[in-house]
């Protein structure tokens, strides 16, 4: 059936390969059982949790159940997270080859069932979640088979600009899941802030952690987590097929870090605090031993906590004045042979990469064009697509990054009412238009591509109502684009405007901007 065609409750973002309409639907109610066949039981666990409470439906194990999640790993047309959902009237069957594939069904079916069922708790009397279904719930009968285009399919939040509570990561974990989105890349380390526990140097979160001002506001800031909560936002994030990738910045926005450790600086005997303006800072790492035992024995904690395959170690907007001021800095030039203070860069990322080869991890960092990263770093590329195709045909695998279509700390409009932000607008197409792999590039470097994020900036999101606002409607933009090969903007509009729906009962307030205008030069990530 053509998209147009489809029903709203069958608007889904994003959008599958095939969805084929049926008549009639499925009703469920409390008697209706989930079977789960072997492997399939976590999927089956999610269901329960984020239905239940706003449905009244316990959905409860039964070996006869009418709904039933089955895994057959023979299925290998369906990829690492695709999955195949039959609705009829009287059975619900959802197939995947792996059980990330169930987890991506689930929030399909959550789509599917009435807007109402995404609450977190259904109203009852005195706001009691009611012990019984307020009301009938069915599904559309339907026919979908489904698969993402890229496996990278991430968003970036910056909680070192300014600290988030650790309950609504989860809550941003849990509206990454309902759009597919499988990568929390979570920016724990800048000059403002230094958000990560590290057992071996607690003044990076006592003295790091807190900041005096942000750009003459007199407002005092400050956060940090505790390692108990980061491993629970590991352990919340992968029951829903997320995986939380971690940044530390190094060897520069290394502020402060330097303003607990003065001794990790250039400069030792200057005593410095947390930067308390936005941009680039001259101040970062030194290169001397010391300091490599300090970068490992952060990165052996930031390990220990996160177990995704890939750490972020920033990397880009690295300052040389120190370095060319520094007598310890030309000891290490000539101790190592190298050309001058630019390849102490090099030099440095290079004993990261060697590090977290032997912790089992792969290096991921900023780049223009890869030049600037060692061979063994994965290159998040976010100045444009040229600059990310470069880096691929250098041998990097790639996750696009532009920030003129990824970047969503831009206002959404030029309406003057709109939050400020960074100078210029990236509306609601703009981000839609973001085509990881242009029609132009080498095969060479098309496979080369990981996927794509969104990145939330927080110099200017202070809380996480204003978060929400910046992200949505755009981050649904991404996630069609990240997961679908399709592009019909019109479609894409049909099924936002139900979709919209969904995020109201979420409690999400964002914003559908009306104006298009040319986005103005960024200079800093």
């Amino acid at each position: 059936m053509p998209a147009a065609a489809l029903p709203p409750d069958l608007a889904l973002v994003p959008r599958p390969d095939s969805v084929t309409a049926q008549p009639r639907r499925f009703a469920l109610d409390r008697r209706t059982g989930l079977r789960a066949g072997p492997g399939a039981g976590a999927a089956a666990d999610l269901l329960r949790e984020l239905l239940t409470p706003a449905t009244g439906l316990p959905l409860p194990p039964d070996p006869d159940g009418r709904i039933a999640f089955l895994l057959a790993p023979g299925e290998r047309a369906l990829g690492a997270e695709g999955y195949a959902l039959t609705v009829h009237p009287d059975a619900v069957l959802l197939v995947a080859a792996r059980p990330e594939g169930l987890l991506r069904g689930v929030q399909t079916l959550r789509q599917l069932l009435p807007p109402e069922a995404l609450a977190a708790e259904a109203p009852g009397p005195g706001g009691a979640r009611p012990r019984t279904p307020a009301r009938a719930w069915s599904l559309p009968c339907v026919r979908i088979t489904d698969r993402p285009r890229f496996a990278w399919r991430g968003a970036m939040l910056d909680v070192a600009r300014h600290f988030q509570p650790a309950a609504y990561l989860r809550r941003f974990v849990d509206l990454l899941a309902l759009h597919k989105l499988n990568v929390l890349h979570l920016h724990l380390t800048d000059d403002q802030g230094w958000r990560m526990p590290v057992a071996a140097y607690p003044r990076l979160t006592e003295i790091g952690g807190r900041r005096a001002e942000s750009v003459g506001d007199g407002i005092p800031h400050q956060g940090s987590y505790t390692r108990a909560e980061l491993a629970g936002l590991v352990a919340y994030a992968a029951r829903r097929g997320v995986s939380v990738v971690p940044e530390i910045e190094m060897p520069g926005h290394a502020r402060a870090a330097l303003a607990a450790y003065p001794e990790l600086g250039n400069r030792p005997g200057v005593r410095l605090e947390p930067w308390t303006r936005w941009g680039v800072c001259e101040n970062v790492f030194g290169v001397h031993d010391g300091v490599l035992d300090f970068c490992r024995a952060v990165l052996d904690e930031v390990a220990e906590v996160f177990p995704a395959p890939y750490l972020h170690v920033g990397g880009d907007e690295c300052p040389r004045t120190e370095w060319e001021r520094s007598p310890a800095a030309r000891a290490r030039i000539a101790a190592e042979g190298l050309s001058g203070p630019g390849a102490l860069h090099g030099w440095f990322l290079d004993a990261v990469a060697a590090h977290l080869a032997r912790l089992g991890r792969r290096p991921l960092g900023w780049t223009d064009t890869g030049a600037e990263l060692p061979a063994a770093f994965t290159a998040m590329a976010w100045r444009d697509a040229d600059h990310g195709r470069a880096a691929a045909l250098r041998g990097h695998d790639v996750i696009m990054a532009p920030y003129r279509s990824t970047y969503l700390d831009y206002p959404q409009s030029a309406d003057p009412g709109e939050p400020r932000g960074q100078d210029g607008v990236l509306d609601l197409r703009g981000v839609y238009d973001n085509e990881p792999v242009p029609a132009h590039w080498e095969t060479e470097a098309a496979r080369r591509v990981l996927g794509t994020q969104a990145q939330l900036w927080t110099e200017y999101a202070r809380t996480p109502a204003e978060l929400e606002y910046l992200a949505f409607p755009r981050l649904c933009a991404l996630a069609d684009t990240a997961w679908s090969a399709h592009r019909d903007w019109p479609d894409f509009r049909r099924r936002l405007n139900h979709h919209q729906t969904r995020l109201a009962a979420l409690g999400v307030r964002g914003r559908s901007p009306h104006h298009t205008v040319p986005q103005a030069p960024l200079l800093t990530k």
